[in-house]
Formats: C-alpha cells, sequence, structure tokens
C-alpha cells in the first residue's frame, strides 16, 4: 500500500503566492522527500502568510485531510513551520505524523518529539525551567509523593479517566471530521449505512482502526457519536 502525504506550502506575502517564487522550491523539496519510496501526495495546501501568526486556515485544511486519510503532512523545512509556541501546541494536538522535507529522516514519532523540542526552546525562559522543576520535586517529596514515576501495578484510577477521556476526545474529533463527507454523501441520496459504508470504501477513508473497509455498524457508531455531539 502506497504511504498517503499531504503537502502543506508557505509564502510570506500575496506576491510571493501569485509568482510562484519560493513555491515552485518548497514543492520541488517535497517531492523529493516522498520520492524515496513508495508514495502518494493526496492533497497540497498553501498559506500565504507571516509565520509568526496562528491562524492558518489552509494548515487547518492540511491537518483535517491528515487526519481523514491516515496521512503525513509535509513540509518544505522546518523554519516553514512558525516559531510560535501556541502554533507549535496546535500542531501537535491535531494528531499527525509530520515530516520535514530537509529532515527526511526526521518523521512518525521522531517528528513529534522534534516538534515538542521546538515548542519547549520557544517558550524556554533561561534558570527559570531549572528552579519551576527544582520546586516541584520539593513540594512533592514534602507530600511524600514517590519519585521516579511509574513502577507497574494497576494503573491508578485517574490515570484510566484520562485515559478514557483522551479515547473520548480523539473519537469525537475524528466524528466530526468525517461529518462533512456524511453531509455530502447523502446530498447525493446516499442515505443508508450500507451505502455510506461502501461509499466510504470507495473513498479509500481508513476507519477508526486503520482498517481500509468500512462495515454499516461503524457508520452507526459515527452518526450516533455525532448525535451526541450536536
Amino acid at each position: 500500500m502506497k504511504r498517503k502525504f499531504v503537502a502543506y506550502y508557505r509564502v510570506s506575502t500575496p506576491k510571493q503566492g501569485r509568482s510562484g517564487l519560493g513555491l515552485d522550491a518548497q514543492r520541488a523539496a517535497v517531492e523529493k522527500s516522498v520520492a524515496d519510496g513508495p508514495a502518494n501526495i493526496i492533497a497540497e495546501f498553501t498559506e500565504v502568510e507571516s509565520g509568526r501568526r496562528n491562524n492558518r486556515p489552509a494548515l487547518e485544511e492540511a491537518l483535517t485531510v491528515a487526519r481523514l486519510h491516515r496521512a503525513t503532512l509535509v513540509v518544505a523545512k522546518v523554519d516553514r513551520l512558525t516559531r510560535s509556541v501556541g502554533f507549535l501546541e496546535r500542531l501537535l494536538e491535531a494528531g499527525v505524523d509530520v515530516r520535514f522535507a530537509d529532515l527526511p529522516a526526521i518523521e512518525g514519532p521522531t517528528g513529534r518529539f522534534m516538534l515538542q523540542q521546538m515548542a519547549a526552546v520557544a517558550e524556554l525562559e533561561a534558570g527559570l525551567i531549572s528552579a519551576r522543576t527544582k520546586a516541584a520535586l520539593a513540594a512533592a517529596k514534602a507530600r511524600g509523593q514517590q519519585l521516579g514515576g511509574y513502577r507497574g501495578g494497576p494503573l491508578p484510577s485517574h490515570v484510566q479517566a484520562r485515559g478514557r477521556d483522551e479515547q473520548s476526545r480523539l473519537a469525537d474529533r475524528r466524528a466530526a471530521d468525517i461529518a462533512p463527507l456524511l453531509n455530502a454523501l447523502r446530498a447525493k441520496g446516499i442515505t443508508t449505512p450500507t451505502n455510506i459504508a461502501q461509499a466510504l470504501t470507495a473513498q479509500g477513508i481508513p476507519t477508526a482502526r486503520g482498517g481500509s473497509k468500512w462495515s454499516a455498524p461503524q457508520v452507526k457508531l459515527i452518526e450516533a457519536r455525532l448525535a451526541r455531539m450536536s
């Protein structure tokens, strides 16, 4: 099966966007990056704005498509993302794999780790992080809390609850991503769960568990979740 990629390009001015200045180089870098194996760029998005702004509608669309198709977001250069802490955190929350064309070996979990480090460096306040960490450890020790991390055995109930909440959040986001497709299919007269499942399979939309074939019960679960969310 070919890997799926969603390309994201950014230019700083409308003039660059119209002329292609810088855009052609980004596109060439992305194409070269994904040409080292079976690859398929299923969509391309171009943003025309300053890298310091968090409002990126084209990127939001790219992230939605990447999640929907279980695709990897690929950008030409690391510095084409942003220097903004808030934006980097938003990208991490989006739950997609990221590949950098200028660092092709860094993607997947390693790419997410790199984004985390970029966010940490962007917010670093020299000397304060170390002081806050030491203060937190000292306070935890004073409360009698055992330090050193999880040591086995059943997870605490509050940790299990957070895990269930996170799974529910991800399921809600997945349903929200699929909702526009369901609306488009219904507008075409495709309304039964069986027919919708066949259409989603034909469009190559992965299931929640990454499968390639949808079933009517899976469609009903999505519809039920959307009904609860409305």
